[in-house]
């Protein structure tokens, strides 16, 4: 069974935490798409068009959200991404 989990990585430019984080997410959503068991949505939101994005996160991004939620900022840990991953899969 597929479920649609959202992702968005609270991003800006010029960032090198930022595209490391883009690699991680990408390479996560790839081994759960090999199995097919995620359908993904995934946008990164450049925080510099919304001001209060910057004044909420400023020097915390990235930020990963998964539904909503922060999940981690700065560095993503890959395991513990496909870990939440899995946790809503069963849910």
């Amino acid at each position: 069974m597929s479920k649609l989990i959202s992702l968005t990585l609270l991003t800006k430019p010029g960032c090198h935490l930022c595209e490391e984080a883009k690699t991680v997410v990408d390479a996560v959503i790839e081994r759960f798409r090999a199995e097919n068991v995620l359908s993904v949505s995934f946008s990164e939101v450049n925080i510099l068009d919304n001001r209060a994005l910057v004044e909420k996160y400023g020097d915390e991004i990235p930020v990963l959200q998964i539904n909503g939620s922060t999940h981690a900022y700065w560095r993503i840990d890959p395991e513990r991404l496909e870990r939440a991953i899995r946790r809503l899969l069963t849910k």
